[in-house]
């Protein structure tokens, strides 16, 4: 990324992080469901306004980031570099609720949980992430995951598809299935690819991949290729939707994956299924029959119900794609509608920025820069120019881009959970 594109991408992320909140006139509960990057960084910013009583609900003790989960299978890192706990959430003032959510009321903005406690707030913001249409694949579930991991929800998986690929014959064949978009970050399949590859030219040299993909193109697709050439040459195979490359059903005890065209042979399968809004949301009618959930474009709020923030993966709001960074910006925008709502004030949009960086080795990293803002039915994208890192771009500007990589993880995850 050159200097001038940095700079101004940098000074626009601090107009959309630095404004001071405004205080609410008038004391509110307010309940957030889920702890990932957009929960996490809602429950955060509004925990520190004294009006307001923030409560977080969260079914696991530990959260597993997908952001750099890939970087796990690849050996870059153990388990513990994508764990985090939410001790730091509760010290901040967000008082956490440890419970599965099986059920939603927007009506009455209320939670139910499945103690048979039930929440109710006077705004609620909602993250929950995505859910599998597992029926979408034939022979797919979340049983046979167990067996051909989706890994796409970090945690026992990632460690599943990871202990696979440790425990594979060199020479073996892994398969990796990609469904048709949208999906939860659109370059994250290649990425995974990136450093699979990179552990099997370090450990089992004469092993491959083949890459069974339902789409044509995909995100920062020369720039993955070029890496792919210089790093990984001969050792990825793509197939493209257009080619037959969708996945259409996995036999788990054979390893057999099938496409419309043909069938092959798995030593290890990543099969990541079709993807909708989390089935919490879906049930509640809050995807209003669309499989993901339509929000207005300025505070994120439900165009099905009213006082409903629905943030991240699970929300249909326009340009942006569904990633942790999308998510943290959603968040710092739907705290400042909150509150503008709240002290009575019509809520302004901002401009809102994502950044995505992908590895394909550990020093070899590159970025795509995007700039949204707020129209009258969508989040649009408005910059078009300079968007990613240069193809043909040196060694030492793969470098940088790795380390911005890994300086952005650790200082966002430092700022939510640390």
């Amino acid at each position: 990324m050159n200097t001038g594109r940095r700079a101004f991408l940098a000074t626009l992320a601090g107009g959309l992080a630095a404004p001071a909140l405004l205080r609410a006139g008038t004391a509110a509960h307010v309940i957030v469901l889920g702890a990932g990057f957009g929960g996490a960084t809602v429950a955060r910013l509004l925990a520190g306004v004294p009006e307001l009583r923030v409560t977080l609900i969260e079914r696991d003790a530990t959260i597993h980031t997908c952001p750099f989960s890939n970087g796990v299978l690849g050996g870059l890192w153990p388990m513990e570099r994508i764990a985090f706990d939410l001790v730091a959430l509760g010290r901040a003032g967000v008082r956490l609720i440890r419970a599965e959510a099986t059920g939603i009321d927007p009506e009455t903005r209320s939670i139910s949980l499945a103690d048979g406690t039930r929440l109710t707030g006077d705004v609620m913001v909602l993250a929950p992430g995505i859910s599998f249409d597992w029926a979408a694949i034939e022979g797919l579930s979340p049983a046979t995951a167990e067996q051909v991991p989706h890994a796409w929800k970090a945690g026992r998986q990632t460690e599943i598809l990871r202990e696979q690929l440790v425990a594979m014959e060199d020479g073996g064949l892994v398969v990796v299935g990609i469904p048709a978009p949208p999906f939860r970050c659109p370059p994250g399949p290649y990425e995974r690819i990136s450093l699979i590859a990179h552990y099997l030219k370090t450990n089992k040299p004469a092993s491959k991949i083949l890459v069974l993909d339902a789409q044509d193109a995909f995100s920062k697709q020369p720039l993955f290729e070029e890496a792919w050439a210089s790093l990984y040459p001969g050792m990825i195979e793509r197939v493209p939707g257009s080619a037959s490359g969708a996945v259409m059903a996995v036999d788990a005890g054979t390893m057999r994956i099938s496409t419309g065209f043909d069938d092959v042979t798995a030593a290890v399968a990543n099969i990541i299924p079709p993807q909708r809004a989390a089935r919490i949301l879906t049930d509640a009618g809050l995807d209003d029959g669309l499989g993901w959930c339509p929000v207005e474009p300025v505070g994120f709020e439900s165009r099905v119900a009213p006082g409903i923030h629905i943030l991240g993966d699970a929300a249909l709001q326009g340009d942006m794609p569904k990633s942790a960074f999308s998510a943290n910006g959603q968040a710092r925008a739907c705290a400042r509608a909150i509150l503008a709502r709240l002290a009575g004030h019509e809520p302004q949009g901002a401009k809102l920025l994502n950044v995505c960086y992908s590895l394909t080795a550990p020093d070899y990293g590159f970025s795509i820069a995007d700039v949204y803002e707020p129209g009258p039915e969508k989040v649009s994208l408005v910059l078009s120019e300079g968007r990613t890192t240069a193809l043909g771009a040196s060694a030492e500007t793969h470098a940088a881009e790795a380390e911005y990589a890994r300086s952005w993880f650790d200082t966002i995850t430092s700022q939510l959970y640390g």
